[in-house]
């Protein structure tokens, strides 16, 4: 009982099908820190280097918006148009500002994770709703990080923030020498560089959140070794599924292979264990191809098939040993071999002209050379 438990432990990493599945529901790593650090970095950035239009286009608002003559305050026509020149000034200014916040929203969000579009991911879950299931994310890891990135970014912003106000206390007491104009600038500017500095005391928060996220969420795909298993089956097919195909194939293999020895030129054979089918055709061919070749009872197959169409068989041990071994079916002879099965096809070919009544017998066929590295022992 005990060994059956320890097999329902996810203790298997996820598999490549697995996290396609889960990425399909809309299961991904995200790390809601680094979109927000993103978000507020960009923010103070594009407040450093777009603050002063805006600083200029916010005084020619005000300076617009009271700088209006009697006749024009009168006039019914002259604050709409007011209005409109002041909300395309604001336009212009904060578009820019406004593009940048909208790109860093959609980077800061798909870097960690790539882009998914989801319906899933939307889709009611009724175990969101389970009190058991509350409870058990209440208690959990996930929750647990949650709380210690809560206490993280307390302590960490407010101490970078605490160190800023420390070191602008004497330009803030500056200030107060300047004149008024010059003030609001450099209150401007030592506002960006603080919001700056304190954005960027989110990169340590989200440089452990983001290997977090990756760790929690491989554990969360994590298999047992049963899933694996069934998962094999079901994309590579069951055992004996696979096993019953790859029968089926060698037997069309093996009816294909016999349909070709009646064409071929001459069956060379070990005598009793192996059997090999010549072909060459001078015009189509650069050597001569095995078309079927077999050992014990598909070799006496052959050769049945052989005597029954008139294809020569000759006893030639070695090279049908070293053919067998070294050639696959329709694959050419190696060329270590070249001129011991030239040898016999010359021998077939005077005696099928004997027979038909031209020319002398011939002889008894010569000893092969076999090359060492193609020979085989019986």
């Amino acid at each position: 009982m005990a060994e059956n438990d320890s097999s329902q432990e996810k203790t298997e990493e996820p598999t490549g099908r697995k996290i396609q599945k889960a990425r399909e529901e809309g299961q991904i790593p995200r790390s809601k820190e680094l979109g927000t650090m993103t978000i507020l970095m960009s923010a103070a950035v594009a407040f450093l280097v777009f603050g002063p239009a805006l600083g200029g286009s916010l005084e020619n608002i005000l300076k617009y918006s009271f700088s209006m003559t009697r006749d024009e305050i009168f006039d019914p026509a002259m604050p709409v148009l007011h209005l409109g020149a002041m909300a395309m000034e604001a336009a212009v200014a904060l578009i820019p500002f406004m593009l940048i916040l909208l790109v860093a929203s959609i980077l800061g969000n798909i870097a960690l994770g790539g882009m998914l579009i989801s319906g899933k991911s939307v889709m009611p879950k009724f175990s969101r709703i389970n009190p058991l299931e509350g409870l058990k994310r209440m208690f959990s890891l996930k929750s647990l990080m949650e709380l210690f990135k809560a206490i993280a970014k307390t302590l960490v912003v407010g101490g970078v923030g605490w160190l800023i106000l420390t070191n602008a206390v004497p330009n803030l007491q500056d200030m107060t020498k300047q004149d008024a104009m010059v003030s609001i600038w450099h209150a401007l500017e030592i506002m960006a560089w603080s919001f700056l500095f304190l954005a960027s005391s989110l990169i340590l928060i989200a440089m452990v959140d983001i290997p977090f996220q990756i760790y929690d969420h491989t554990k969360n795909l994590k298999m047992t070794k049963q899933e694996v298993k069934d998962e094999f089956k079901d994309t590579e097919g069951k055992p004996e599924v696979k096993r019953r195909v790859r029968e089926l194939q060698y037997q069309m293999t093996q009816r294909r292979m016999l349909q070709e020895v009646p064409k071929a030129d001459v069956v060379i054979t070990n005598p009793t264990h192996y059997s090999v089918a010549l072909k060459y055709d001078a015009k189509t061919m650069d050597a001569p191809v095995v078309v079927a070749k077999g050992v014990d009872h598909m070799a006496m197959k052959i050769r049945e098939i052989a005597r029954a169409h008139d294809v020569e068989l000759v006893e030639t041990p070695p090279l049908t040993r070293a053919i067998y071994y070294h050639a696959d079916i329709d694959e050419e002879i190696p060329s270590g071999l070249y001129l011991a099965v030239a040898q016999v096809l010359a021998y077939v070919f005077q005696l099928r002209r004997f027979r038909r009544g031209f020319g002398k017998r011939p002889g008894k066929i010569p000893d092969f050379d076999i090359p060492s590295h193609l020979r085989r022992e019986s």
